[in-house]
């Protein structure tokens, strides 16, 4: 048996439930980790909410969790690349999540060996932040030196890592945050600052090729307005789009709501010659060795505010919640 914290229903700011349940077992593709960290998601919030009910029909009783870092502690049949005491790092898959816990199974397709330079805190803070960050800027935008890139929020979990990976690539970033990170903002490597309590990014910034979105539908719309003809709106926070219906197999009426919550979007981005998208990313394991080389080599660092221990993953995920954290947060359960 093992500890973790579980939902039982869901229910807004629900607290999670600490119980004792069976270690998982696994497939004949999956390693056995023994669990030293796990990051927390604003994502895990909004699961245990309901949010994400149609996108994900979890079964209930769930453990949330998308960042896990620890130790391999058993290995499936199939399994190459990993053995006994490897020190990894993943974000696992939809449908496998479970990070709050002492143990977790994971596929080998979406594992990696964690960052030598890292600690077990610091490298569970990086999966899903960083491979949000390399789908949207590397993948999907194909963003290329020179170019001018708008990254929202940029002293957030996604915001610190799209920022340092935006200047590895090349291009000139711009961000908006709050006053007190500033600094932060800049220390990242962004060009252009913007202090959102005082300043209107839209009146700011101008022919930008590539937004990466992660805030509400008012702050989608005034981006429209500073890319250029041609210029990419990926957004991760929504409205979820065909595409990814399409994507993630959804039944029909699930494809239709997706349909109509991203038609203003899509329309408006259609009027301008804009191409937009939504992402929700996936775990993969070749990507995060990418992610681990960039770490390895000093290209990018991670950034923590605060590590909870393990009896204290509520509050880690209310700390989360009222979105005031710079960078990560990250529970230490070993």
């Amino acid at each position: 048996m093992m500890k973790a914290f579980v939902v039982d229903r869901y229910q807004k700011k629900g607290a999670l439930r600490i119980g004792q349940i069976p270690i998982p077992e696994i497939r004949e593709d999956e390693v056995l980790i023994e669990i030293h960290a796990a990051a927390v998601n604003l994502l895990d919030a909004k699961i245990r909410d309901g949010e994400f009910k149609l996108l994900l029909p979890y079964r209930l009783p769930l453990i949330l969790g998308h960042d896990a870092a620890g130790v391999v502690v058993k290995v499936g049949s199939k399994v190459r690349q990993f053995k006994l005491g490897d020190e990894v790092y993943a974000r696992p898959d939809d449908f496998r999540i479970g990070a709050f816990a002492e143990f977790i199974a994971v596929k080998e397709d979406s594992l990696a060996i964690k960052p030598a330079s890292l600690s077990m805190e610091e490298a569970a803070s990086i999966p899903l932040v960083g491979l949000t960050a390399w789908q949207a800027l590397v993948e999907r935008a194909n963003l290329k030196r020179g170019q001018k890139v708008f990254i929202q929020a940029g002293s957030g979990g996604v915001g610190t890592f799209a920022i340092q990976l935006a200047k590895h690539l090349g291009a000139f970033v711009a961000t908006t945050t709050s006053t007190a990170n500033i600094d932060l903002a800049k220390s990242l490597g962004a060009d252009i600052v913007i202090d959102y309590k005082k300043d209107d990014f839209e009146k700011i910034l101008h022919d930008y090729d590539v937004v990466l979105n992660s805030q509400d539908a008012q702050t989608l719309e005034k981006s429209l307005q500073i890319l250029k003809p041609g210029g990419k709106l990926i957004s991760i926070s929504g409205p979820p789009d065909p595409a990814f219906a399409e994507e993630i197999g959804a039944p029909w009426f699930v494809k239709l709501i997706m349909r109509m919550l991203s038609f203003g979007a899509r329309r408006k981005s259609t009027r301008r010659n804009i191409s937009y998208s939504f992402l929700f990313m996936r775990a993969h394991g070749r990507q995060l060795r990418e992610i681990t080389s960039l770490i390895d080599s000093g290209v990018i660092r991670p950034v923590i505010d605060k590590v909870f221990p393990f009896e204290a993953s509520n509050e880690a995920l209310a700390y989360v919640e009222n979105g005031r954290a710079k960078g990560k947060v990250v529970i230490k359960i070993q």
